[in-house]
């Protein structure tokens, strides 16, 4: 794995260490890799801290005006545009939502479309990523956009968007093939923040996020990690299972920055980052 566009800058190193962090058990529904479907609907409401409203940046063009995305997904949205230069041609469509706003979306796709297409492409209250604040819907700018299912082409800086998607720690989160796993048709205009290196691991790996979630589980601290690589970094990433008590003791490797991850369900995701000659740092 090769060069990235993440948000994590190199400079000089300092070697940090850390034996360990105490994890409530809150912060296992918490984080870019929580894992929300059927199977595991949302927990607890997302912090209004943790959003931002799209309209810091007067260049980003919003359907409907007073739009949100977490902090982080939304730094990375708006370098992700900037880099495939879609800025003035794509427009986005739906971010963050809250369960009356999902509640409201999903009784209105039931009597304009039906029960067979709404289960296809609107998740229940409770079970939506955009209740996150890390997915982001994403159209052609044109005259009239779907706002279910908005036309995202496969080709010009639609294209570059798609390609260039992970480098940014977004992946295409409903997939052509993965239907049987997530429960969603695929959504080519529907994308998730997973942050760094995660998207770009997945992307390598076919994965959805369902099936890294389950592969991450093989790795531990005190047995293999997984390494991820490029030229200036070194990441290992691990998961710890969260104890019965309120809360859970995470060991730490020996890094310049780590990252905790809730995963929705049953423990942690730890992303342990060691610059090559520098000190990794936000």
């Amino acid at each position: 794995m090769g060069q990235t566009n993440s948000s994590i800058h190199i400079e000089q190193r300092q070697n940090v260490k850390h034996a360990a962090v105490q994890a409530s058990r809150s912060e296992i529904y918490e984080g870019p890799l929580v894992l929300v479907n059927r199977s595991n609907p949302i927990q607890q409401p997302l912090s209004p801290d943790k959003l931002q409203p799209l309209s810091i940046y007067p260049l980003l063009n919003e359907l409907q005006d007073g739009m949100l995305l977490e902090k982080s997904c939304l730094q990375q949205l708006v370098a992700l545009l900037e880099a495939c230069e879609g800025i003035d041609d794509i427009v986005a469509v739906s971010g963050y939502r809250s369960k009356d706003e999902q509640e409201q979306i999903y009784a209105s796709s039931l009597l304009e479309n039906g029960p067979e297409y709404t289960a296809c492409y609107v998740a229940k209250p409770g079970q939506s990523e955009h209740q996150t604040g890390l997915a982001i819907d994403v159209g052609k700018r044109d005259s009239f956009v779907d706002f279910i299912a908005p036309s995202f082409p496969d080709n010009g800086v639609y294209q570059n968007f798609k390609q260039l998607a992970a480098q940014y720690g977004f992946i295409q989160r409903y997939k052509q093939g993965k239907e049987s796993i997530t429960n969603i048709s695929c959504e080519p205009w529907h994308f998730r923040y997973v942050g760094f290196p995660h998207a770009e691991i997945m992307e390598e790996m076919d994965f959805c996020l369902e099936e890294y979630i389950d592969w991450i589980r093989r790795y531990s601290y005190s047995g293999e990690r997984f390494t991820y690589e490029n030229d200036t970094l070194q990441v290992s990433i691990y998961y710890v299972p969260a104890e019965a008590a309120p809360s859970t003791t995470v060991p730490i490797v020996n890094c310049d920055l780590y990252r905790i991850s809730g995963n929705n369900s049953d423990g942690f995701i730890i992303s342990a980052y060691t610059g090559k000659g520098h000190q990794v740092c936000e």
